[in-house]
């Protein structure tokens, strides 16, 4: 396999952004009102929490500032525990600047982009970062953490542009490093599954920014490469399914089960199960 390097994403925060701000400048007040897949959440609300994503990146990494309130007590490290913190905290914001008017959350959103650009344009990207939870326990390197945060505003966008009719950014240049994020999530989904060494679960996403990923068993743990046509065949396990199901399928948007009539599976099922489960945010 071909091995996997890093994601290169800092270079499209900006156009990111600006694609973000364009979207929704041409947004009318009914369409700031419109529901989102995202329960609960209108436009006006996904485009806070966009926000809130962004102050609380550079609060906490930029400026080692983590708030003036304890969290709740408990064990943030079991996923459910922290789901639920993340929820209220995600919810408290939005509840809370839902008097921000649209323009002023386009100017707050056009302004602090260009300070996760610019900040992030300052780091170690080869140094080790925070934990990203979806890909595993350990600390991950700087440039995941980076593609991450990518991931989340690229997948958010996706859910206004869906909830206003606008089309997606799934092009190859924007899409293709969320999707290779993803999959690095496929080792940690299949963590619980111990077949014998050398088998192998495929991944493969069809169009523009589609890929094939393959995960193999050995020396008693999974590890990742890129594939090709050949060993997607030979895989133990495969699933084949296209990029717009891929995206929404492994950011809740869409549930497995809505989901098969895009999905291709072939060979063990059970490998192939845990593919479709695999989570790619945290909330």
């Amino acid at each position: 396999m071909e091995p996997l390097g890093p994601i290169e994403t800092l270079g499209l925060f900006p156009g990111e952004r600006a694609a973000l701000i364009s979207l929704l400048e041409s947004l009318d007040s009914e369409d700031w009102a419109i529901s989102t897949v995202c329960a609960g959440w209108t436009v006006h609300d996904v485009a806070l929490h966009i926000l809130w994503g962004d102050i609380s990146y550079l609060s906490r990494v930029r400026d080692g500032f983590t708030g003036l309130h304890s969290p709740p007590a408990g064990d943030l490290s079991e996923p459910a525990d922290l789901l639920t913190y993340i929820n209220a905290i995600n919810q408290t914001w939005v509840t809370g600047a839902g008097s921000v008017s649209p323009p002023l959350v386009v100017d707050f959103l056009r302004l602090i982009g260009e300070r996760i650009t610019d900040f992030c344009g300052t780091l170690d990207l080869g140094a080790n970062g925070g934990v990203v939870s979806w890909a595993g326990p350990a600390q991950a390197p700087v440039w995941m953490d980076v593609a991450r945060e990518y991931t989340e505003r690229w997948h958010h966008q996706q859910h206004i542009r869906d909830a206003t009719g606008k089309p997606g950014l799934m092009e190859r240049e924007w899409c293709h490093p969320v999707l290779d994020a993803f999959a690095r999530a496929l080792p940690f989904a299949l963590r619980k599954e111990r077949p014998a060494e050398g088998t192998t679960v495929a991944l493969e996403v069809t169009g523009a920014a589609g890929d094939i990923w393959i995960a193999s068993r050995a020396n008693g743990s999974w590890s990742l490469g890129r594939g090709d046509a050949d060993r997607l065949v030979a895989a133990t396990s495969r699933v084949t399914l296209d990029q717009d199901t891929a995206w929404r399928l492994f950011t809740r948007g869409l549930v497995p089960e809505k989901a098969a009539e895009h999905v291709t599976i072939a060979g063990d099922p059970a490998l192939a199960c845990r593919v479709l489960r695999m989570v790619t945010i945290i909330a």
